[in-house]
């Protein structure tokens, strides 16, 4: 049943979800519809909420993502910042990737996310050649030639038709709740023990960057296809970590197929699925 889940590298049976947006290039956020509540089937975050009806308040919050009674809000680990990108204009002209990218929304706390995510349309509602993208917001602009992802790659997964809602939100939820936290280079101290390294932006700020920049699902005609890109594709332990953290949390059955393809090798192909290294490794 499991193994129903994944596409076979674009040949799934399925067809297109028949219910599609109109023509152009439009935020997918609803305007005309109260928002569809949806409860989230995973607990990554490593600071939660209330559950049950508490959770249907997250349509009183305030703009900056407090409560109305003033409570202080769950602030996550790193701001996040939401693009949307699609592949055609009004009039159903093709343009860039980059003219097709637009900005939805940033956040830095558990409600705010929340506030914003309860109004996304799900991916089955969107129209093939559409992507959500999340990324922090030290990434100033999700491509593969920005300076935090040049240097880095991504895992791929494809997905048959019909099953990407649930995923989709389980892989944002793991990125947001930190299940990634420990996936980056370790070095070794005075002592011969192995501690985590520290990378810094580079900036003033001397804030420490993620291992992990962000994560995408890309909505095609046959198939659905998620990436988690991460900061170093040269370290072969932190991309096997990474790896099995994504088996973990996503709860993957053990012949699922995953595709590694690093951003450089994007550049040189203009492509991020193409000709991309198929993992082998056995669920352990």
């Amino acid at each position: 049943m499991a193994n129903s889940y994944f596409s076979n590298y674009s040949q799934s049976r399925f067809l297109a979800n028949s219910s599609q947006m109109s023509g152009g290039i439009q935020l997918p956020i609803s305007t005309q519809i109260a928002p569809k509540s949806r409860v989230p089937s995973s607990k990554h975050f490593s600071t939660s909420l209330s559950s049950g009806s508490d959770r249907s308040s997250t349509k009183e919050k305030t703009s900056n993502g407090s409560s109305p009674d003033g409570s202080e809000p769950h602030p996550l680990r790193n701001t996040w910042v939401f693009w949307f990108r699609q592949q055609r204009t009004p009039g159903n002209k093709l343009i860039s990737y980059e003219e097709g990218i637009k900005k939805i929304s940033a956040f830095a706390s558990v409600e705010s996310f929340w506030s914003l995510w309860t109004h996304l349309a799900p991916p089955s509602a969107l129209q093939p050649t559409t992507d959500y993208l999340l990324f922090h917001d030290g990434v100033r602009r999700p491509v593969w030639e920005d300076p935090v992802n040049i240097s880095g790659g991504k895992w791929i997964i494809r997905l048959k038709k019909g099953v990407a809602d649930r995923i989709w939100e389980d892989l944002v939820l793991a990125v947001l709740g930190d299940q990634f936290n420990e996936c980056r280079q370790v070095e070794e101290n005075g002592g011969g023990e192995e501690v985590a390294a520290n990378w810094e932006d580079g900036s003033d700020s001397g804030a420490e960057l993620p291992e992990i920049c962000g994560c995408t699902i890309s909505v095609r005609q046959s198939e659905d296809i998620i990436s988690l890109w991460n900061r170093l594709d040269g370290d072969v332990k932190v991309r096997e970590k990474i790896r099995d953290t994504i088996r973990r949390v996503l709860h993957l059955p053990t012949s699922t197929i995953m595709e590694y393809k690093s951003n450089n090798d994007s550049m040189q192909d203009k492509s991020s699925f193409r000709n991309s290294a198929i993992d082998r490794t056995p669920l352990s």
